[in-house]
């Protein structure tokens, strides 16, 4: 198990940098979601009594992992440095090559481009976390919840529901229709891609051949999965070269999402 501290950056391997080094920003990347970084971004420098520094300008994207404190949030260890390797691969965008661990608690996490929250366990948030979490998602933020467990009827669904309920309203989860602009972000999806784990019986012997989230103004700003995509793409990103498809496109999508809509 990886131990953090609030802030650290926990360095992941990648490919060479050259594409990274030499990229330039993405034709019409949406605006919006950087306004609202920028401005929550300097909110929490100035709550913040020191030893969090802000990713460097020049970096369009950072990984950003939520710790929270009720459950098993250092899960698929090795996935963030796949899903930076796919953005390095496919995109122009500006790499910051760390995943970076941060409270959920800690106001450091208001002006990161994109979060990460999962487990297999309960997810019951603190008072500070909640109150970060509705702060982050109302103001532009975007969150990628994954059930580790692949089980709608599991611990760690059906305490994240309950959490989402209490935060933004009962009905406020809903599914999403296969032509959300989520599966058109990048790479052309008809619906959401299926999982080894889906196939193989683990977790609730399901196929979901949905995704839900959470709207705020029109625009995608909670995205829950229980298909456990973290566990489908938690493999060593040179072993990628063996598949005939790479199944961390769709996490292309989702990152490009979380920047551009």
């Amino acid at each position: 198990m990886r131990q953090s501290g609030a802030g650290q950056s926990v360095p992941v391997r990648m490919l060479s940098g050259s594409r990274r080094d030499n990229a330039v920003d993405r034709p019409g990347a949406g605006m919006d979601r950087r306004h609202f970084l920028k401005s929550t971004g300097q909110l929490a420098a100035g709550l913040l009594c020191g030893g969090f520094a802000a990713p460097a300008a020049a970096a369009d994207f950072y990984f950003t992992r939520l710790m929270y404190e009720s459950g098993d949030w250092w899960v698929d260890e090795r996935m963030p440095a796949n899903i930076l390797d796919s953005l390095i691969q496919y995109t122009t965008i500006r790499v910051d090559p760390e995943e970076r661990i941060i409270p959920l608690a800690d106001p450091a996490m208001l002006h990161a481009p994109f979060c990460y929250l999962a487990g297999h366990r309960l997810v019951e948030f603190t008072l500070q976390e909640r109150e970060n979490f509705a702060a982050y998602v109302r103001n532009g933020g975007f969150v990628f919840i994954d059930d580790c467990n692949h089980d709608i009827d599991g611990l760690f669904a059906r305490s994240v529901e309950r959490q989402m309920a209490q935060i933004f309203g009962a009905d406020a989860l809903q599914r999403l229709p296969d032509d959300h602009p989520l599966y058109r972000s990048f790479f052309e999806f008809d619906e959401p891609p299926t999982t080894s784990f889906e196939l193989n019986g683990w977790g609730d012997d399901l196929v979901h051949d949905y995704l839900r989230g959470i709207e705020i103004n029109g625009r995608l700003g909670v995205l829950y999965s229980n298909k456990d995509y973290g566990c489908e793409w938690d493999y060593d990103w040179r072993n990628k070269r063996w598949l005939a498809v790479d199944n961390t496109r769709f996490a292309v999508n989702i990152v490009m999402y979380a920047l551009t809509a």
